[in-house]
Protein backbone atom coordinates (compact mmCIF):
# COMPACT_ATOMS: atom_id res chain seq x y z
CA UNK A 1 0.00 0.00 0.00
CA UNK A 2 2.92 2.42 0.71
CA UNK A 3 4.07 1.86 -2.85
CA UNK A 4 0.63 2.76 -4.17
CA UNK A 5 0.43 5.89 -2.01
CA UNK A 6 3.66 7.14 -3.54
CA UNK A 7 2.22 6.79 -7.05
CA UNK A 8 1.45 10.47 -7.35
CA UNK A 9 0.43 12.31 -9.52
CA UNK A 10 -2.65 10.46 -10.75
CA UNK A 11 -1.34 9.55 -14.20
CA UNK A 12 1.19 7.21 -12.61
CA UNK A 13 -1.69 5.33 -11.05
CA UNK A 14 -3.49 5.22 -14.37
CA UNK A 15 -0.36 3.87 -16.06
CA UNK A 16 0.04 1.25 -13.32
CA UNK A 17 -3.63 0.25 -13.60
CA UNK A 18 -3.40 -0.21 -17.40
CA UNK A 19 -0.20 -2.26 -17.25
CA UNK A 20 -1.45 -4.61 -14.50
CA UNK A 21 -4.84 -4.99 -16.27
CA UNK A 22 -3.08 -6.18 -19.42
CA UNK A 23 -0.99 -8.58 -17.33
CA UNK A 24 -4.14 -10.07 -15.73
CA UNK A 25 -5.75 -10.45 -19.15
CA UNK A 26 -2.77 -12.15 -20.79
CA UNK A 27 -2.07 -14.45 -17.81
CA UNK A 28 -5.65 -15.80 -17.81
CA UNK A 29 -5.59 -16.10 -21.62
CA UNK A 30 -2.33 -18.08 -21.54
CA UNK A 31 -3.70 -20.41 -18.86
CA UNK A 32 -6.83 -21.07 -20.94
CA UNK A 33 -4.76 -21.67 -24.09
CA UNK A 34 -2.61 -24.14 -22.17
CA UNK A 35 -5.66 -26.01 -20.87
CA UNK A 36 -7.56 -25.86 -24.19
CA UNK A 37 -6.84 -29.47 -25.37
CA UNK A 38 -8.01 -30.98 -22.08
CA UNK A 39 -11.04 -28.72 -21.73
CA UNK A 40 -12.11 -29.22 -25.33
CA UNK A 41 -11.97 -33.01 -25.12
CA UNK A 42 -14.11 -32.92 -21.97
CA UNK A 43 -16.66 -30.48 -23.48
CA UNK A 44 -15.72 -27.86 -20.88
CA UNK A 45 -14.07 -25.28 -23.13
CA UNK A 46 -17.08 -23.00 -23.50
CA UNK A 47 -17.67 -22.87 -19.74
CA UNK A 48 -13.95 -22.29 -19.08
CA UNK A 49 -13.83 -19.46 -21.62
CA UNK A 50 -16.81 -17.75 -19.99
CA UNK A 51 -15.30 -18.26 -16.55
CA UNK A 52 -11.98 -16.79 -17.72
CA UNK A 53 -13.68 -13.64 -18.95
CA UNK A 54 -15.57 -13.34 -15.68
CA UNK A 55 -12.36 -13.72 -13.64
CA UNK A 56 -10.63 -11.13 -15.81
CA UNK A 57 -13.43 -8.65 -15.19
CA UNK A 58 -13.43 -9.30 -11.44
CA UNK A 59 -9.63 -8.95 -11.28
CA UNK A 60 -9.67 -5.61 -13.10
CA UNK A 61 -12.46 -4.28 -10.85
CA UNK A 62 -10.55 -5.29 -7.71
CA UNK A 63 -7.38 -3.70 -9.10
CA UNK A 64 -9.28 -0.48 -9.79
CA UNK A 65 -10.59 -0.35 -6.22
CA UNK A 66 -7.10 -0.99 -4.79
CA UNK A 67 -5.40 1.67 -6.95
CA UNK A 68 -8.07 4.38 -6.82
CA UNK A 69 -10.03 3.43 -3.68
CA UNK A 70 -8.62 6.23 -1.52
CA UNK A 71 -9.84 8.80 -4.03
CA UNK A 72 -13.45 7.86 -3.33
CA UNK A 73 -13.30 7.60 0.47
CA UNK A 74 -15.28 10.82 0.90
CA UNK A 75 -17.92 9.76 -1.56
CA UNK A 76 -19.14 6.66 0.27
CA UNK A 77 -22.60 8.08 0.92
CA UNK A 78 -23.05 9.24 -2.67
CA UNK A 79 -21.87 5.93 -4.02
CA UNK A 80 -24.22 4.07 -1.67
CA UNK A 81 -27.25 6.08 -2.73
CA UNK A 82 -26.28 5.82 -6.37
CA UNK A 83 -25.86 2.06 -6.02
CA UNK A 84 -29.31 1.72 -4.47
CA UNK A 85 -30.89 3.66 -7.31
CA UNK A 86 -29.07 1.64 -9.94
CA UNK A 87 -30.04 -1.61 -8.26
CA UNK A 88 -33.71 -0.63 -8.42
CA UNK A 89 -33.49 0.63 -12.02
CA UNK A 90 -31.54 -2.42 -13.18
CA UNK A 91 -33.37 -5.05 -11.13
CA UNK A 92 -34.27 -7.04 -14.25
CA UNK A 93 -30.64 -7.07 -15.36
CA UNK A 94 -29.52 -8.09 -11.86
CA UNK A 95 -32.05 -10.94 -11.74
CA UNK A 96 -30.95 -12.03 -15.24
CA UNK A 97 -27.32 -12.04 -14.10
CA UNK A 98 -28.29 -14.12 -11.07
CA UNK A 99 -30.09 -16.46 -13.47
CA UNK A 100 -26.91 -16.76 -15.54
CA UNK A 101 -24.97 -17.80 -12.43
CA UNK A 102 -27.69 -20.36 -11.62
CA UNK A 103 -27.53 -21.73 -15.18
CA UNK A 104 -23.74 -21.95 -15.22
CA UNK A 105 -23.46 -23.74 -11.88
CA UNK A 106 -26.94 -25.24 -11.38
CA UNK A 107 -26.85 -27.86 -14.14
CA UNK A 108 -30.02 -26.60 -15.82
CA UNK A 109 -28.63 -26.82 -19.35
CA UNK A 110 -25.48 -26.08 -21.34
CA UNK A 111 -24.54 -24.97 -24.83
CA UNK A 112 -25.68 -27.59 -27.34
CA UNK A 113 -28.68 -28.81 -25.32
CA UNK A 114 -32.16 -28.78 -26.84
CA UNK A 115 -34.52 -26.95 -24.49
CA UNK A 116 -37.93 -25.35 -24.20
CA UNK A 117 -37.69 -21.97 -22.46
CA UNK A 118 -40.59 -19.60 -22.05
CA UNK A 119 -42.52 -21.32 -24.83
CA UNK A 120 -39.53 -21.15 -27.21
CA UNK A 121 -38.02 -24.47 -28.34
CA UNK A 122 -34.51 -24.62 -29.74
CA UNK A 123 -30.85 -25.49 -29.33
CA UNK A 124 -28.76 -23.39 -26.94
CA UNK A 125 -26.00 -21.68 -28.94
CA UNK A 126 -24.81 -19.09 -26.41
CA UNK A 127 -25.07 -18.39 -22.67
CA UNK A 128 -24.78 -14.67 -22.06
CA UNK A 129 -24.67 -12.92 -18.69
CA UNK A 130 -28.14 -11.47 -19.33
CA UNK A 131 -29.71 -13.56 -22.11
CA UNK A 132 -29.61 -17.11 -23.43
CA UNK A 133 -29.51 -17.43 -27.22
CA UNK A 134 -31.44 -20.20 -28.98
CA UNK A 135 -31.54 -21.43 -32.56
CA UNK A 136 -35.31 -21.87 -32.78
CA UNK A 137 -37.02 -25.10 -33.82
CA UNK A 138 -40.53 -25.61 -35.14
CA UNK A 139 -43.19 -22.86 -35.33
CA UNK A 140 -44.04 -22.73 -39.06
CA UNK A 141 -41.59 -25.59 -39.75
CA UNK A 142 -42.91 -29.07 -39.03
CA UNK A 143 -40.88 -31.45 -36.93
CA UNK A 144 -37.78 -30.83 -34.84
CA UNK A 145 -35.87 -28.80 -37.40
CA UNK A 146 -34.47 -25.26 -37.43
CA UNK A 147 -36.62 -22.49 -38.86
CA UNK A 148 -33.71 -20.03 -39.11
CA UNK A 149 -34.68 -17.63 -36.33
CA UNK A 150 -32.31 -16.82 -33.47
CA UNK A 151 -34.13 -16.07 -30.22
CA UNK A 152 -32.68 -14.43 -27.11
CA UNK A 153 -34.45 -15.25 -23.85
CA UNK A 154 -33.85 -13.34 -20.60
CA UNK A 155 -32.06 -15.46 -17.98
CA UNK A 156 -34.54 -14.30 -15.33
CA UNK A 157 -36.99 -16.96 -16.61
CA UNK A 158 -34.98 -19.56 -14.68
CA UNK A 159 -36.67 -18.42 -11.45
CA UNK A 160 -40.24 -18.11 -12.74
CA UNK A 161 -40.83 -20.70 -15.49
CA UNK A 162 -40.20 -24.42 -15.98
CA UNK A 163 -37.15 -25.47 -18.00
CA UNK A 164 -37.59 -28.41 -20.39
CA UNK A 165 -34.34 -30.10 -21.42
CA UNK A 166 -34.49 -32.73 -24.16
CA UNK A 167 -30.84 -33.79 -24.01
CA UNK A 168 -29.50 -33.51 -20.45
CA UNK A 169 -28.55 -36.80 -18.71
CA UNK A 170 -30.73 -38.79 -21.15
CA UNK A 171 -30.37 -37.74 -24.79
CA UNK A 172 -33.29 -39.84 -26.04
CA UNK A 173 -37.03 -39.25 -26.26
CA UNK A 174 -39.93 -41.61 -26.86
CA UNK A 175 -41.90 -41.28 -30.07
CA UNK A 176 -44.89 -43.12 -31.50
CA UNK A 177 -46.16 -44.10 -34.94
CA UNK A 178 -49.86 -45.04 -35.13
CA UNK A 179 -51.14 -47.44 -37.78
CA UNK A 180 -54.94 -47.80 -38.21
CA UNK A 181 -56.22 -51.00 -39.87
CA UNK A 182 -59.70 -52.23 -40.69
CA UNK A 183 -61.48 -54.89 -38.66
CA UNK A 184 -60.63 -58.33 -40.00
CA UNK A 185 -57.00 -57.43 -40.73
CA UNK A 186 -54.23 -59.66 -39.40
CA UNK A 187 -53.21 -57.58 -36.38
CA UNK A 188 -50.50 -60.03 -35.32
CA UNK A 189 -48.89 -59.62 -38.71
CA UNK A 190 -49.00 -55.83 -38.33
CA UNK A 191 -47.52 -56.08 -34.84
CA UNK A 192 -44.68 -58.25 -36.14
CA UNK A 193 -43.92 -55.83 -39.00
CA UNK A 194 -43.83 -52.85 -36.64
CA UNK A 195 -41.49 -54.51 -34.15
CA UNK A 196 -39.12 -55.96 -36.77
CA UNK A 197 -38.89 -52.64 -38.60
CA UNK A 198 -38.22 -50.73 -35.39
CA UNK A 199 -35.51 -53.15 -34.28
CA UNK A 200 -33.90 -52.96 -37.70
CA UNK A 201 -33.57 -49.17 -37.61
CA UNK A 202 -32.99 -48.44 -33.94
CA UNK A 203 -31.54 -51.67 -32.57
CA UNK A 204 -28.15 -50.09 -31.82
CA UNK A 205 -29.81 -47.14 -30.12
CA UNK A 206 -31.16 -49.31 -27.33
CA UNK A 207 -27.67 -50.24 -26.10
CA UNK A 208 -26.52 -46.64 -25.73
CA UNK A 209 -29.88 -45.65 -24.26
CA UNK A 210 -29.58 -48.39 -21.63
CA UNK A 211 -26.20 -47.06 -20.52
CA UNK A 212 -27.52 -43.52 -20.24
CA UNK A 213 -30.65 -44.70 -18.42
CA UNK A 214 -28.53 -46.62 -15.92
CA UNK A 215 -26.41 -43.54 -15.23
CA UNK A 216 -29.52 -41.39 -14.82
CA UNK A 217 -31.07 -43.83 -12.33
CA UNK A 218 -27.94 -43.50 -10.20
CA UNK A 219 -28.51 -39.77 -10.05
CA UNK A 220 -32.32 -39.52 -9.85
CA UNK A 221 -35.10 -41.53 -8.26
CA UNK A 222 -36.50 -42.91 -11.51
CA UNK A 223 -38.28 -46.22 -11.90
CA UNK A 224 -36.91 -48.68 -14.42
CA UNK A 225 -38.75 -48.89 -17.72
CA UNK A 226 -38.61 -50.86 -20.93
CA UNK A 227 -36.42 -49.21 -23.55
CA UNK A 228 -37.01 -51.69 -26.39
CA UNK A 229 -39.67 -50.96 -29.05
CA UNK A 230 -43.22 -51.84 -28.02
CA UNK A 231 -46.55 -52.12 -29.85
CA UNK A 232 -49.92 -51.36 -28.22
CA UNK A 233 -53.35 -52.14 -29.67
CA UNK A 234 -56.63 -50.28 -29.14
CA UNK A 235 -59.86 -50.15 -31.14
CA UNK A 236 -63.03 -48.11 -31.42
CA UNK A 237 -66.13 -48.02 -33.65
CA UNK A 238 -64.11 -47.13 -36.75
CA UNK A 239 -60.92 -49.20 -36.83
CA UNK A 240 -58.15 -50.99 -34.94
CA UNK A 241 -55.13 -48.86 -34.07
CA UNK A 242 -51.65 -50.21 -33.37
CA UNK A 243 -49.11 -47.78 -31.86
CA UNK A 244 -45.36 -48.35 -32.19
CA UNK A 245 -43.48 -46.82 -29.25
CA UNK A 246 -39.72 -46.46 -29.68
CA UNK A 247 -36.70 -44.50 -28.50
CA UNK A 248 -34.88 -42.02 -30.71
CA UNK A 249 -32.21 -39.38 -30.21
CA UNK A 250 -33.68 -35.94 -29.59
CA UNK A 251 -32.08 -34.54 -32.77
CA UNK A 252 -33.07 -37.43 -35.08
CA UNK A 253 -36.78 -37.80 -34.33
CA UNK A 254 -38.11 -36.57 -37.66
CA UNK A 255 -35.53 -38.46 -39.73
CA UNK A 256 -36.15 -41.78 -37.96
CA UNK A 257 -39.93 -41.29 -38.12
CA UNK A 258 -39.69 -40.77 -41.89
CA UNK A 259 -37.52 -43.87 -42.36
CA UNK A 260 -39.72 -46.04 -40.16
CA UNK A 261 -42.97 -44.81 -41.74
CA UNK A 262 -41.67 -45.43 -45.27
CA UNK A 263 -40.47 -48.93 -44.47
CA UNK A 264 -43.62 -49.86 -42.52
CA UNK A 265 -45.84 -48.74 -45.39
CA UNK A 266 -43.78 -50.78 -47.86
CA UNK A 267 -44.09 -53.88 -45.69
CA UNK A 268 -47.84 -53.46 -45.11
CA UNK A 269 -48.48 -53.09 -48.85
CA UNK A 270 -46.98 -56.55 -49.40
CA UNK A 271 -50.04 -58.14 -47.76
CA UNK A 272 -53.11 -56.50 -49.35
CA UNK A 273 -55.30 -59.54 -48.63
CA UNK A 274 -54.35 -59.72 -44.96
CA UNK A 275 -53.89 -56.08 -43.99
CA UNK A 276 -56.04 -53.14 -45.03
CA UNK A 277 -55.17 -49.61 -43.90
CA UNK A 278 -58.19 -47.88 -42.40
CA UNK A 279 -59.42 -44.31 -42.23
CA UNK A 280 -62.33 -42.73 -40.46
CA UNK A 281 -65.23 -42.57 -42.93
CA UNK A 282 -68.91 -41.71 -42.85
CA UNK A 283 -71.15 -44.03 -44.91
CA UNK A 284 -74.52 -42.81 -46.22
CA UNK A 285 -76.75 -45.41 -47.93
CA UNK A 286 -78.80 -44.63 -51.03
CA UNK A 287 -81.97 -46.06 -49.41
CA UNK A 288 -81.72 -43.63 -46.50
CA UNK A 289 -81.30 -40.71 -48.88
CA UNK A 290 -84.43 -41.79 -50.82
CA UNK A 291 -86.47 -42.00 -47.63
CA UNK A 292 -85.37 -38.54 -46.59
CA UNK A 293 -86.26 -37.20 -50.05
CA UNK A 294 -89.76 -38.78 -49.97
CA UNK A 295 -90.41 -37.43 -46.50
CA UNK A 296 -89.49 -33.93 -47.61
CA UNK A 297 -91.78 -34.21 -50.65
CA UNK A 298 -94.66 -35.40 -48.48
CA UNK A 299 -94.26 -32.46 -46.14
CA UNK A 300 -94.45 -30.05 -49.03
CA UNK A 301 -97.73 -31.63 -50.27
Amino acid sequence: MNFLENLDPIYFRIFFFIIVSFIIYFVIKKVLDYLYPVLYNRNRWYLAKKGGRFLTLIGIVILFLVVFGDRFSNMATIVGLTGTGLAFALREVIVSFAGWIAIMFGDFFKVGDRVLLGGIKGDVINLGAVRTTLMEIGDWVGGDQYNGRIVRVSNSFIFTQPVYNYSADFSYVWDEIKVPVRFGSDTEKVRKILLETACEYIGDISNDAKNQWTMMRRRFQVENTKLEPQVFLVFDDNFIELSLRYLVRFDERRIIRDQLSTRILEELNKYPNQIEIASETVEVTVQKMKEQHNNSMGNEI
